[in-house]
């Protein structure tokens, strides 16, 4: 049984009430439900033995799961099918369904591990823009390899702080700021975020969470939205910290329609403003707490002006300027198949490789780089050189934009998909053609091998490798 801190007890018992706070603690004992949000981007056609067991209603690709099974093992997990996400926090798609309806440039803040950013690239309008952003560099590398895997090629992946935005002063229509927080609705699922909650500690976070919002104020555009979340429960964190908001900076707080018969709480301490509270002992999810507020509008404020791609186009083909075996032209004329639509990126080849970068955020790219901010991803990385060989590279077969018909396919079953995610070898049927040839499982896009014909090279990412000894029965999530 989870022993948790007599204060934060009482905590809720004042903001509470003793009878309701007593269910809440005992939902905190129990263990919590499992749920996934499909990736409309990648449909799996549901297997006979499938887990769902019933849809998130505030989320149409939400799914709950009869159980937890050990996802390392779904290779439908590794291709970016569908991502393991609590379903309190899936409330977002509720948000942006009514209030978005056109293109929009949208910053994700807080963005790692990735869940919020792949709900947001799925629900946002075709044409719009995601800068998903994490500060501390080792959880941003996860939310790229997370992105990746998602698949859509309009996200920019880039680490750095909140002030760092301060030149995209009026870009965004759309800030998410899901802002660390003293993680009490997480209490059932993270022992150390139990170990670490003080009274203390919740006031720092209420502070912090007030300056990142600060920081990033001024990149919203006058009439944009701003989203404001936490993954806890105490007044200071989330009411006081939106009705601050509001007295600082003028935001308006807009409702948000909730689902009939979704048991979701709203303001507890009083004031008018719309906030929406998930508690455990309510809802099949965990603590989660949200509000959306749109800056106030101004007549003659100065818009951001983005660049033209051409302004940058001369000088970054000339810092990226590569010697190769095979010219440019050439590589890219291998290349280029590789992707639907090519006409729809900007190209260029360097060191790194050859890169394909939707048109519509190229310009923000490359500013975006003059003017410090750190990038880990964007668009698609099509293929590595080696030589006069380009390799196609494994973000190229998780993307959606990815043509696969330019490959020899070569389908997979379950044990051998589990092996090559393991980087192990993978054999071939004899008649397959030499090269490169992509593994497909249910499918999906797996990655690919080269063929020499004696042997197949895994070129999965050595860092993604499954390290798990552990033998698993095939099992299916979708």
């Amino acid at each position: 049984m989870k022993k948790l801190p007599s204060e934060f007890i009482q905590q809720m018992e004042d903001l509470l009430g003793a009878p309701e706070a007593g269910c809440l603690v005992e939902a905190l004992q129990q263990d919590p439900p499992t749920s996934i949000r499909l990736n409309p981007l990648k449909p799996v056609a549901p297997s006979d033995d499938s887990l769902y067991i019933n849809k998130v209603s505030w989320c149409e690709e939400g799914r709950y799961l009869s159980e937890r099974p050990p996802f390392t093992f779904d290779p439908l997990f590794h291709v970016g099918s569908y991502y393991v996400q609590e379903a309190s926090s899936m409330f977002l798609h509720q948000v942006v369904r009514q209030y978005v309806h056109e293109p929009m440039f949208a910053l994700d803040l807080c963005a790692a591990p990735g869940g919020k950013s792949t709900l947001l690239r799925a629900v946002l309008p075709d044409g719009s823009i995601l800068v998903s952003n994490e500060i501390v560099r080792q959880r941003a590398q996860v939310l790229a390899e997370n992105m990746i895997k998602w698949g859509h090629p309009e996200v920019l992946v880039t680490n750095n702080a909140p002030a760092d935005f301060a030149p995209c002063e009026n870009l965004f229509d759309f800030i998410l700021a899901d802002v660390p927080c003293s993680g009490e609705g997480m209490f059932r699922k993270d022992d150390e975020a139990i170990a670490c909650w003080t009274p203390d500690n919740v006031q720092m976070c209420a502070e912090r969470q007030r300056g990142i919002v600060a920081d990033v104020w001024n990149a919203l555009r006058p009439g944009g939205l701003f989203i404001y979340s936490t993954c806890t429960y105490n007044a200071e964190e989330d009411e006081h910290n939106v009705a601050w908001i509001v007295q600082e900076f003028g935001a308006e707080v807009l409702p948000v329609k909730v689902p009939e018969g979704a048991d979701v709480v709203g303001n507890r301490v009083g004031d008018e403003y719309p906030v929406y509270h998930f508690y455990q002992h309510k809802v099949a999810g965990e603590g989660f707490f949200l509000a959306v507020l749109r800056k106030p509008s101004e007549t003659g404020y100065r818009p951001f002006h983005m660049p033209d791609i051409s302004s940058f186009e001369k000088e970054m083909k000339k810092k990226n300027k590569r010697k190769s075996a095979l010219p440019v032209r050439d590589i890219l004329k291998v290349t280029q198949p590789w992707v639907l639509c090519p006409e729809s990126y900007f190209w260029w080849v360097s060191e790194e490789g050859v890169s394909a970068l939707p048109l519509s955020i190229a310009a923000f790219y490359f500013w975006a780089q003059k003017y410090g901010l750190k990038m880990l991803e964007a668009g698609i990385q099509v293929a590595t050189l080696k030589g006069a060989d380009p390799v196609p590279d494994h973000h190229l077969a998780m993307s959606a934009a990815f043509n696969a018909a330019a490959f020899a396919q070569h389908e997979v079953n379950y044990a051998q998909a589990v092996a090559y995610l393991r980087k192990e070898a993978i054999t071939l049927s004899p008649n397959t053609p030499k090269g490169y040839v992509l593994l497909v499982y249910r499918n999906q896009p797996l990655g690919f091998v080269k063929n020499l014909g004696s042997r197949a090279n895994n070129l999965y990412p050595q860092e993604w490798r499954i390290r798990s000894s552990y033998i698993p029965a095939e099992f299916s999530v979708v």
